[in-house]
Order: C-alpha cells, then sequence, then structure tokens
C-alpha cells in the first residue's frame, strides 16, 4: 500500500500565497488544506490536526501569533511562521511563542519545500523512527525517543519537535557543553542555518517549561560565550 501523504495546513489571508503554494506543495505529494485566518484554521487544527503548519503573522479576525499561542496550549504539531522581512521582533516572539522554524517574506516556494521537509525529517529523527524505543534516562529526566515522550520527575513536558532535539542533543552527553552551532545542527540540520538568538529563543521556552512543572529545574545550564550544556548529576 502507498503511504499515506503527509498533510500541511496553510494559514494565510494573502489568496495569492495560498493558490501558488497549494499547487506547489500537492505536486511534491502533500496533502494541503489552507485558511484564510486564524480563526478558521484553529477551529479546524483543534478537531483535526494537521503533520505541519505554515502559518502567517499577520492576518485579521485572529493573528498567528494568538493562533500559535492557542494551538500550543494543546498541541505540539511542527509550526513554520512568515515573517515580514527584516522584521526580527515577530521573529523572535514567534519563537518565544513554540514555533519551530520562520521563513521571510518574499521566499520562494522551494526553499519553503525544503525547510518544510527539513521539519518533518527532524520530527522523525526526535520520534525515533530510526532507533524505536530507544530511551534515555538522566536523573529525573526521562526522554522516549519513539513516542517523542519528556518527562521529568513523572511529570509529562510536552516539547515540540525542534525543543526535545535541543534537549536530545544536550542530555545525551551531559557535563560536554554544546555550542550554538552545534546546537543548531542538532536540531536543524547541517544545511539550514539560523541565527544564534533563534538557538537562545528555544532554550528559554525549554526551561521554561520544565519550570513549569518542577520551579527549581536547573539543569540546563548556559556558558555565556560559548553555549548551553545539561547539568551533570
Amino acid at each position: 500500500m502507498p503511504a499515506t501523504p503527509q498533510t500541511i495546513a496553510l494559514v494565510d489571508d494573502d489568496r495569492n500565497i495560498l493558490t501558488s503554494v497549494s499547487i506547489a506543495l500537492q505536486s511534491e505529494g502533500f496533502d494541503v488544506r489552507t485558511f484564510a485566518d486564524g480563526a478558521e484554521a484553529l477551529k479546524s487544527l483543534t478537531a483535526k490536526a494537521a503533520d505541519l503548519v505554515v502559518l502567517d503573522i499577520k492576518m485579521p479576525r485572529m493573528d498567528g501569533m494568538e493562533l500559535l499561542g492557542r494551538l500550543r496550549q494543546t498541541s505540539t504539531m511542527p509550526v513554520i511562521f512568515l515573517t515580514s522581512k527584516d522584521d526580527e521582533e515577530d521573529e523572535l516572539a514567534g519563537l518565544r511563542q513554540g514555533a519551530d522554524d520562520y521563513i521571510r517574506k518574499p521566499f520562494s516556494q522551494r526553499l519553503l519545500i525544503e525547510r518544510i521537509r527539513a521539519l518533518l525529517r527532524r520530527q522523525s529523527i526526535g520520534q525515533g523512527r530510526a532507533e524505536p524505543g530507544t530511551t534515555v534516562a538522566r536523573g529525573d529526566l526521562l526522554l522516549d525517543f519513539s513516542r517523542h515522550a519528556c518527562t521529568w520527575k513523572g511529570q509529562d513536558v510536552d516539547l515540540t519537535v525542534t525543543e526535545f532535539l535541543l534537549v536530545k542533543a544536550l542530555a545525551i552527553r551531559p557535563g560536554h557543553v554544546k555550542n550554538r552551532d552545534q546546537l543548531m545542527d542538532a536540531a536543524y540540520g547541517e544545511r539550514i542555518y539560523v541565527d544564534d538568538r533563534t538557538i537562545d529563543s528555544h532554550i528559554k521556552r525549554v526551561r521554561k517549561k520544565f519550570r513549569a512543572v518542577d520551579n527549581e529545574f536547573n539543569q540546563i545550564e548556559t556558558l555565556y560565550g560559548v553555549g548551553y550544556r545539561y547539568k551533570d548529576s
């Protein structure tokens, strides 16, 4: 039997983008669901998740930032968000809300498709399809690659694909410093470049999630000017 096509949700109030990108993605074998505003997308994606969401930030009724925040209350679906050229504040705000990646408008469809495929591959790695059943236990931390599951002191910590891969990269070798370039490669792959602040934003969000279940969580240490490490218990 042929594999079930992966589903991409496109959320943008620009009908031209919805039409052209939808056609490009369908030609690559994806199923595509399109939404012209955030409220419509939230209702549909809450009822039935997609494999990945491509989300514009500036939209009427419910903008992309609010939609992203609402989705992250219940879902870790991979999200790529679209920002205006050079709008760095939107990029950082989106990452803090839990987006996995971003692309600046105007963008090439080839670039978007490449980033979508890269994020779906990262999700597959994060779910451990290449290493079924593998788990890592570091003190109170348990990572289950096969289920893309993370627990701290027995409590679930819901991590996005990017966040899970960052925690995995740090926890596999506790006590060893990972610089930002190494963490970029672990979370995004060697072919994709993101700036240092992207990694920093993800780490801040990871810490916030762990501290929501344990206010004293301090296992991820910052070595200023160098990088991060997972504390060797």
